[in-house]
């Protein structure tokens, strides 16, 4: 009997191969409701172009796409760079320049710039989830993705499964927003912090053609208050960007527990000119930082060649973008006593939930001062005192479903 209905319930949402289209480049899946249109790469799962909106007279489409993908093919110094766009998974998220107990991974993981396969879109009532999967090489495993859709939402649910990838690593979500070239138009946000940092180490090399602004190693509490590297002159306001333009910088934050902010941690970069919020929320319990990647033309080797601006808003288990060796070892962040990387067992699969969107907003929003949590929705309050209320199925960070 148990058999038979589970049959029945497969012949009444059956699977179907993603339809496939060349976007910018790169081969890639796509799905779309009345009110989104995404595609994902084939190469390194990167999601990106996003269309919000897609039936209004003004879709929103907030993320960045790698300037090169608009130019004949070139080599590429790793795998990551080939298809670079959007939102994408990294484990072990970062760098991995070391080897560590034999194994060598590429940045950000083979999930981030290998081939996906067995796509499939299944439409279950409202839900249209597009599901892919990946075979790891370097550490044994299996990576599942799932995209979901709702119908009447303009939001994007991301689970990915880890099965079989045993021990600690750093992990996360790469979302990376196209910035306008206009200075503070963005206005960035997010649920209060415990601390944040800037990079440790050196970031910009001007060895590399690479430049920074912020001081390295500075620990702060206040977005709007960041040191920068010269003496005698004003700290940077991260709430405002794009900002000093010829520098790239990465910096990372804690929240405050769940307890305290009394819902999921959230990230938000309000784009007033053109009338939309982009927003993440995640569960701290598995993505328990966010690093930000600012980059405004500081990069000059190749491929970046000075015109890349872009704004990563990474949600991450990590220590910054250093890789597997500097995450699993003791470090700056975890003598502060921040989680960063996560154990995995290959007994019991691992999920990660994870939600991105994006909300129309009126004249005057200027950006998110706080988020209100009720069944099925979240009202974004301003700082000006407008409120603005969406469909989001929050709810999906904690049981996975929609």
């Amino acid at each position: 009997m148990k058999l038979l209905m589970t049959l029945s319930i497969l012949a009444a949402f059956p699977l179907a191969a993603a339809p496939t289209k060349s976007i910018h480049s790169q081969p890639s899946f796509v799905l779309e409701t009345k009110e989104v249109g995404l595609a994902v790469t084939a190469l390194g799962g990167h999601m990106a172009p996003v269309t919000f909106f897609r039936g209004s007279a003004k879709p929103v489409q907030p993320y960045h796409i790698s300037p090169w993908q608009f130019e004949k093919a070139s080599k590429m110094p790793v795998p990551v760079l080939v298809p670079l766009r959007g939102d994408f998974f990294c484990m072990p998220f970062g760098g991995n320049s070391e080897v560590v107990a034999g194994e060598k991974h590429p940045p950000h993981g083979e999930v981030a710039g290998s081939k996906w396969g067995n796509a499939t879109v299944q439409k279950n009532g409202a839900v249209t989830t597009l599901s892919m999967s990946l075979e790891t090489t370097a550490r044994k495993g299996r990576v599942t993705k799932e995209l979901s859709l709702v119908e009447g939402e303009n939001v994007v649910y991301s689970r990915h499964i880890i099965s079989g990838f045993a021990g600690n690593v750093p992990l996360g979500h790469h979302a990376t927003l196209s910035m306008p070239e206009k200075e503070g138009a963005v206005r960035l946000a997010t649920s209060a912090i415990q601390f944040g940092m800037t990079y440790p180490g050196i970031f910009g090399d001007p060895k590399s053609r690479e430049y920074q602004s912020l001081l390295p190693g500075a620990k702060w509490s206040d977005l709007a208050k960041v040191p920068v590297a010269w003496k005698e002159q004003p700290d940077a306001n991260l709430t405002q960007l794009p900002a000093r333009f010829g520098y790239a910088d990465l910096v990372q934050i804690f929240n405050e527990p769940a307890e305290k902010s009394g819902g999921p941690a959230w990230t938000a970069a309000t784009f007033q000119d053109e009338g939309f919020l982009w927003f993440s929320l995640k569960d701290q319990a598995v993505l328990r930082s966010t690093v930000f990647w600012i980059e405004n033309h500081g990069r000059h080797g190749h491929p970046w060649n000075g015109r890349n601006n872009c704004l990563g808003l990474e949600d991450v288990t990590a220590h910054f973008a250093d890789g597997l060796a500097t995450s699993t070892s003791e470090n700056v962040l975890t003598k502060a006593g921040m989680v960063t990387a996560i154990k995995l067992s290959a007994d019991q699969p691992t999920s990660v939930n994870y939600i991105q969107g994006a909300v129309k907003i009126p004249a005057g929003f200027e950006n998110v001062k706080s988020l209100e949590f009720t069944p099925g929705a979240v009202t974004f309050i301003s700082t000006t005192g407008k409120r603005v209320t969406a469909p989001v199925r929050h709810e999906f960070l904690k049981t996975g479903k929609l």
